[in-house]
């Protein structure tokens, strides 16, 4: 019978490797990737929705963030002979997006084309006039 030495730090690699493992399985759940551009008057957004129809696509806009929630619905498929193996995404999935500056969100226009949702964020007056005086602190001799 050959003895081993009990090492520890092996039984807590194992754990961090199931534990990277199951992130990387939840990572696997498709959000929407997300593009947002600022210029001086509005807060431009894309959204890549690939295979989402437009009906099934619910935006909420708050003056701190866009919630954009969306379906993407299966397809139903009928083979007579072999197995079918998909890695597309199926389900609800949902994105909420924090913005850098307030919008008037009453003025929100959206473009749906191709799978890429556009929206133009016009920013609030109050964020467009918006002037931040810094102070300079003198260092003391």
């Amino acid at each position: 019978m050959m003895l081993t030495r009990y090492n520890p730090w092996q039984e807590l690699n194992a754990l961090q490797r199931q534990m990277d493992s199951l992130f990387e399985q939840k990572a696997t759940v498709k959000a929407p990737v997300a593009e947002l551009h600022e210029t001086d008057a509005a807060l431009i957004l894309k959204l890549e929705l690939p295979g989402v129809e437009a009906k099934d696509v619910d935006i909420q806009v708050s003056e701190k963030a866009v919630s954009v929630t969306a379906e993407r619905k299966t397809e139903t498929k009928t083979e007579d002979n072999g197995n079918v193996r998909s890695e597309f995404y199926y389900g609800k999935f949902q994105r909420v997006i924090p913005l850098p500056a307030r919008i008037q969100n009453t003025d929100v226009k959206a473009e749906y084309k191709d799978g890429i949702l556009n929206l133009t964020l016009p920013k609030a007056e109050a964020e467009k006039n918006k002037v931040v005086k810094v102070n300079l602190e003198q260092p003391t001799a």
